[in-house]
C-alpha cells in the first residue's frame, strides 16, 4: 500500500481579458479496490459551481463556466490517494483458450471500441511485428508485456517533438515522442493482436526511482487479459503499472481523457502552464521544475513543428537510409 499527496495546477494566462470561460475537466480520480481516495478539492479562478457526470466509460467528468472577464484562469487540483498492490495474472489456462475467449469479445459492447483500429499508413508495417508476435503463440499477458517492451526499446523519449496534435504516422515515422505517443503506439499493436487496450491518463509517482513522466500528468495503457481483467502496461517506462500510478480516466485515445479542455470568447493570445508535485509518505517531495513547461495552447503550425531540430535530425537520418 502506498499514499500520496498530488497537487495538479494548470493555469491560463491570456493577453487581455476574456470572458465566457466553458471547460470541461477531467480531474476526479477512479475509484475501485486498488485505489482509495481519501480526499479531493478542487480550487477554480471564480469560484464557479461544478456539474459532475459519468460518462460512457466510468470516468467523472465535471463542466464549469466561468462567465466574468478575467486575465488568468486557475484550476487547482489538490488529491490525498491510496494504492494498493496489483496481484498479476497467472497464465492458468491453456494458451489457445485464452485467444479463444479474446476472438468473443470482438461482439461485446463493452470491448468493440477497445478493439477499434485507427487506420494510418504505417499499420501495414507494423502488421510485420504483429505477424513475429503471433508466431512465438506466447499467452496474451505475455505478448502485452512484450509489446509494450518494444515500444520502449524502439522509440525514443524526447520531449517537445511532439504535440497533442501529433498523428500516428508522424510519431511512428519519428519513432519518437513522450507518454502520450508511447501509449497510442502500443495500443495499435495490442489491438492489432485482438487485445482490447485502453488509454489511461493519470500521475506517476516513483519517489526517487527518477520515472520519465513525474512532474507532469502521465499516460499508459491497460489491456484486457482473459481470467483477469484490466493490466496497466506503461510503455514509457518499460514496467508494469502498479501502485506508483494513479489512474484519472480511461478511453479510447488522449482525446477522452483529455484533463483540462476548454473554449472562450476573447483574444487568441494566450499561454498554459500545468505542474504536477507529488508528497510522499516519507516526507519526500517531487520538485515541478525540471517538467512544468509554458507553452501556447493553440496548435502550432506545419512550419513551426518542423524547425524543431531534433525531429529535423531525425527526419534528414530517414532520409538518408531511405537512400
Amino acid at each position: 500500500m502506498s499514499r500520496f499527496r498530488i497537487r495538479h495546477i494548470t493555469r491560463y494566462v491570456y493577453e487581455s481579458p476574456v470572458r465566457d470561460s466553458a471547460n470541461r475537466i477531467m480531474l476526479f480520480p477512479l475509484r475501485d479496490d486498488l485505489q482509495e481516495i481519501v480526499q479531493h478539492s478542487l480550487n477554480i479562478t471564480g469560484s464557479p459551481a461544478i456539474d459532475i457526470v459519468e460518462d460512457y466509460y466510468g470516468n467523472r467528468v465535471g463542466t464549469f463556466t466561468h462567465a466574468h472577464p478575467h486575465q488568468e484562469l486557475v484550476i487547482d487540483s489538490q488529491l490525498q490517494v491510496t494504492t494498493h498492490e496489483r496481484v498479476l495474472p497467472t497464465d492458468s489456462r491453456p494458451v489457445q483458450e485464452q485467444w479463444q475467449a479474446l476472438k468473443l469479445l470482438r461482439r461485446d459492447l463493452n470491448y468493440i471500441d477497445f478493439l477499434k483500429q485507427e487506420q494510418f499508413a504505417g499499420l501495414d508495417e507494423i502488421q510485420q511485428k504483429i505477424a513475429e508476435e503471433k508466431v512465438k503463440a506466447a499467452s496474451p499477458f505475455v505478448a502485452a508485456r512484450d509489446l509494450s517492451a518494444y515500444v520502449f526499446e524502439n522509440f525514443t523519449y524526447q520531449k517537445g517533438i511532439t504535440t497533442v496534435e501529433t498523428t500516428l504516422d508522424e510519431v511512428w515515422r519519428l519513432r519518437s515522442g513522450v507518454c502520450q505517443d508511447f501509449a497510442h503506439m502500443l495500443l495499435v499493436l495490442l489491438r492489432l493482436m485482438d487485445i482490447p487496450a485502453r488509454y489511461v491518463s493519470g500521475y506517476i509517482c516513483p519517489n526517487k526511482n527518477g520515472m520519465r513522466g513525474e512532474g507532469a500528468t502521465h499516460a499508459w495503457v491497460e489491456a484486457w487479459i482473459p481470467d483477469y481483467g484490466w493490466l496497466g502496461l506503461d510503455p514509457t517506462n518499460n514496467c508494469i503499472a502498479n501502485e506508483t500510478h494513479v489512474r484519472l480516466a480511461v478511453g479510447k485515445n488522449f482525446s477522452d481523457c483529455s484533463p483540462v479542455k476548454g473554449t472562450y470568447r476573447g483574444t487568441s493570445n494566450h499561454t498554459m502552464e500545468v505542474s504536477v508535485i507529488v508528497a510522499y509518505e516519507d516526507g519526500h517531495t517531487s520538485s515541478p521544475a525540471a517538467e512544468m513547461t509554458l507553452q501556447p495552447t493553440a496548435p502550432m503550425s506545419t512550419t513551426s513543428v518542423y524547425n524543431n531540430s531534433f525531429r529535423r535530425h531525425l527526419e534528414m537520418q530517414q532520409q538518408q537510409q531511405q537512400q
